[in-house]
């Protein structure tokens, strides 16, 4: 008989010293340390809860005989597994079951893992393999071969789950690939092309967020897209940057042109050549829009520099028009003064006397000075009416008093014809203003020829 007292990897029996035996656990195989792939759905932490099952009859599966010696019963007939003394037989067969139930609940752990995807399944094939090569020589008692048919399943099941696995993680790095391109092409075309630099340079951050979250791909592919990303960033940065200095030198010479501008109107905002003045402050705003936009933080300081001196010279202008305004609509109701005396004159009456008082009158017209223009022509129409009336009598009194009313007729005739053709050559000459002067007195000419030449029809 062999040593109840001692135990051995024969029996799996020890003796803790009140007679009774302890069964001993048998290690439990599992995969060799080492780096292995990643799990193909879920982490391999998570523990499945395994159902056991119910008792099973020891003795359908095995035997222990009157030496004590261990059998178990498999399809290809029995086989000894080793030595029992350390109680009854009965009792034996129940150490060697739970045995035997532990390897099954190892089993059953890896097959409800391999149904569930919680593991990597080329780590559970070899944990199944382990157990497999275990079973033949294991000193367990039952149904080995329904446990050897499910190892084998279960070995298989593993190879078609790490085959579909595989192919899932080539899908998903075909796709991570691919979507690294996409990103990589598009990054490369904002980074040749793009001149929006806010919207792009947004874009290229979001980009390189998308980027960070995809994985799955080999470190030498990764690095070949990740290049073409990084040089198509630092391409538009570049672009980005000389953009940039190069509007700074542009503000800056906006800035000098602006400085200058503000210094001449500083200098023209108290002069009082209003209209000469006036054009150079329009001219001045031109060259202000012309010149651009100085540094941000700046531009607004400059404008309101340039605008109070503008301020400055618009405002004195108006105070003076306003007051010049005043000076003319004063002058208006002088003259209206004026002209309601000039229009009670009688030539008719007293030629020489109403000759007298509208001289005296026009002195006074010409010293009052100048009117509002809106009512400049009615006032020269109201006074010329005036000199007409005065003109008129003197007319009638020279053709009454002229022995040769004819000869001055043609005189006058002649005078008209002489002072049209000086305005021809005048007018000939670009000098408009001695043409028009020159027609004015041949039309005055003109009226006093046919004054006379009707009074010579009167006679």
């Amino acid at each position: 008989m062999t040593d109840n007292t001692t135990g051995d990897s024969t029996t799996g029996a020890s003796d803790h010293g009140d007679g009774k035996p302890t069964p001993k656990p048998i290690p439990r195989p599992g995969p060799k340390p080492g780096p292995g792939p990643k799990p193909a759905v879920l982490s391999s932490t998570v523990i499945p809860v395994v159902h056991p099952h119910p008792p099973t009859d020891p003795s359908k599966f095995g035997r222990i005989d009157e030496n004590g010696t261990v059998w178990l019963k498999t399809r290809d007939g029995e086989r000894e597994i080793g030595q029992w003394q350390a109680g009854s037989p009965d009792e034996g067969l129940h150490h060697f079951a739970r045995r035997y139930d532990d390897l099954s609940t190892e089993v059953e752990i890896l097959e409800t893992r391999l149904t569930a995807g919680t593991g990597d399944p080329r780590k559970m094939a070899v944990a199944a393999q382990a157990l497999a090569d275990q079973l033949p020589t294991a000193a367990v008692i039952g149904d080995v071969d329904e446990l050897s048919d499910r190892l084998a399943k279960l070995i298989e099941g593993c190879g078609k789950s790490a085959t579909e696995a595989k192919e899932h993680r080539a899908k998903d790095r075909a796709a991570a690939i691919a979507r690294k391109e996409e990103l990589a092409t598009e990054a490369e075309q904002i980074g040749a092309e793009s001149t929006h630099w806010k919207s792009a340079g947004d874009r290229l951050r979001a980009i390189l967020d998308e980027w960070k979250t995809i994985k799955g791909i080999d470190r030498k592919t990764d690095d070949v897209l990740w290049k073409r990303y990084s040089a198509a960033r630092d391409a538009f940065n570049r672009r980005r940057g000389a953009h940039f200095a190069e509007l700074d030198r542009e503000r800056a010479g906006a800035k000098s042109k602006k400085e200058e501008i503000i210094a001449e109107a500083e200098a023209l905002q108290d002069s009082t050549e209003w209209g000469d003045t006036s054009a150079k402050f329009r001219e001045l705003l031109s060259q202000w829009k012309a010149a651009g936009r100085a540094p941000r933080d700046q531009d607004d300081a400059l404008w309101a520099r340039f605008k109070a001196a503008q301020d400055v010279f618009f405002g004195a202008r108006n105070a003076a028009t306003s007051e010049r305004d005043a000076e003319f609509a004063h002058n208006a109701e002088a003259k209206k003064a004026l002209l309601a005396d000039a229009e009670k004159l009688d030539p008719a009456t007293d030629l020489e006397a109403a000759r007298r008082a509208f001289r005296t009158l026009r002195d006074k017209w010409d010293e009052i000075g100048k009117v509002p223009r809106d009512q400049m022509n009615a006032l020269e129409s109201r006074i010329k009416q005036v000199e007409k009336k005065i003109r008129d009598a003197e007319g009638a009194q020279w053709r009454r008093t002229d022995p040769e009313a004819q000869a001055r007729a043609e005189q006058f005739a002649s005078r008209v014809a002489q002072l049209e053709d000086q305005a021809a050559k005048a007018e000939a000459a670009g000098k408009d203003r001695d043409a028009k002067k020159l027609r004015e007195q041949a039309a005055q000419w003109r009226e006093w020829a046919q004054t006379a030449e009707s009074a010579v029809a009167d006679r």
